[in-house]
Formats: C-alpha cells, sequence, structure tokens
C-alpha cells in the first residue's frame, strides 16, 4: 500500500516537471529575436513587408546582416526547447516512442511561442527556423538533408516559401523511407514518422496563400543584398 502511494506519488511529480518543461519551452519559443533585432535598426518589423515577426521578413526589410542571427537565434530556441526532454525521468532507450513523443511535444510548445509570443503581443513569425531546429535535435540526419534541399532551392529560386515547401516535402521522404526503411530501419519510431508528415501538411498548410502567389508568379522573391533599414 505504501509502495503504491509512493509510485503515485512520483508518477505525480513527474507529470508536474513535464508540464513545466513545456511551458519553459512555449517561453523560449516567445523570445522573439526579430522584434528585438528590427527595434535595434529602429523599426517595428511587424509594421513592414508581410507583418511576420521571422527570419525571412528581417531579410526582405532589413537583408541578410539582420536576418542571419535572427534564423540562428530562432532555430536555437527549437533546438533548446527539445533538449529539455534531458531533465525528464525517459531515457531514449526506456521507451523510445515515449521519449520522442515527448520530444516532438517540447518542440511544438517552442513553435507555438514563436508563433503567438507571450512577449511580443502574441504576434510572431511561421516558425519555420524553430521547427527545423528542433526536428534537427529529434532526427539529425534527416533534417540536415532537408535543410540542404531547402538552401538548394533559395539559391536557385530566391523563394524561401518554396523553398519551406520543399523542405517540408522532403523532410519525411527522408525520415520514413530512406532511413526508416533502407538506411536505418527499426531505429525510427512511429511517432516520428507520423509526425514528419504531420509537419510536412501544417508547414505547406502555412504556405497557403504563398503557393496562390507563386501560381500567379506574384510571390516577393528575396535578395542576397545589403538593405537600408528604411526600405519596404
Amino acid at each position: 500500500m505504501i509502495n503504491f502511494a509512493v509510485q503515485k506519488q512520483l508518477i505525480f511529480m513527474d507529470n508536474v516537471m513535464y508540464f513545466i518543461w513545456l511551458i519553459a519551452a512555449y517561453l523560449l519559443g516567445s523570445v522573439s529575436s526579430a522584434v528585438w533585432i528590427a527595434r535595434s535598426h529602429g523599426i517595428n518589423i511587424r509594421e513592414y513587408g508581410s507583418g511576420n515577426a521571422g527570419a525571412t521578413n528581417v531579410l526582405r526589410v532589413l537583408g541578410p546582416k539582420a536576418a542571419l542571427p535572427v534564423f540562428i537565434f530562432d532555430f536555437l530556441k527549437g533546438l533548446a526547447a527539445v533538449q529539455l526532454v534531458r531533465f525528464t525521468s525517459l531515457t531514449t532507450s526506456e521507451n523510445p516512442e515515449i521519449y520522442t513523443g515527448i520530444e516532438i511535444t517540447l518542440g511544438i510548445c517552442a513553435v507555438i511561442g514563436h508563433i503567438f509570443p507571450v512577449f511580443a503581443s502574441f504576434k510572431g513569425g511561421k516558425g519555420v527556423a524553430t521547427i527545423a531546429g528542433a526536428l534537427v535535435a529529434i532526427s539529425p540526419l534527416p533534417m540536415l538533408m532537408a535543410l540542404a534541399v531547402f538552401v538548394i532551392t533559395l539559391l536557385i529560386t530566391h523563394y524561401v516559401s518554396l523553398s519551406s515547401i520543399m523542405a517540408a516535402i522532403f523532410f519525411p521522404i527522408f525520415v520514413i523511407f530512406l532511413f526508416g526503411m533502407a538506411l536505418s530501419p527499426g531505429k525510427i519510431t512511429l511517432t516520428l514518422k507520423c509526425f514528419s508528415l504531420i509537419a510536412s501538411i501544417m508547414i505547406i498548410l502555412t504556405h497557403r496563400k504563398n503557393i496562390k502567389r507563386l501560381k500567379n508568379g506574384t510571390e516577393n522573391k528575396i535578395s542576397f543584398k545589403k538593405k537600408n533599414s528604411t526600405d519596404t
């Protein structure tokens, strides 16, 4: 009876700690580097370009010198949020499916924080860089290959939206078929396979307007040249 009570108390404490780390991941994601860096240039990034507080809009408005640190910081937010799983009582060998599920949940909380940042009036960006960082932490090789697809597409087309969509399409292909079936069968969890599909679909859905503009030929290309802070 005493052992049962102790086990019940430990389970309760674990659940409380998981909730705390989920909140911590959200708060980490809520740190809006785009807003702060743009503010250092004397502008409110949400009043320029697309109005999104993300690396793409900073690139469009302020150029690569300002956009690069925004992308790196947003990427690292997702990476760091997933690492919070190390503060839980789980290990990857104990229950891979649950462990991966918690990693994914932490990453999602960081992305939600980026999109709806409590520190920036709940007006953030699309969260592509943050989810990329989270997925690198969860599944490094498939995500790095997807990032390579992003970079190659961007260099060829100069469309960030198309590059994001292409990376989103290829990520589940790499996870499920290349690694899940060919290179690392049995090591890719079902949870990760399912999430790779869900993440891909969600990223594509967030780019619905961009897809329409790409079809109409009205989507804006980005320039890698430096811009003045007064450019829009």
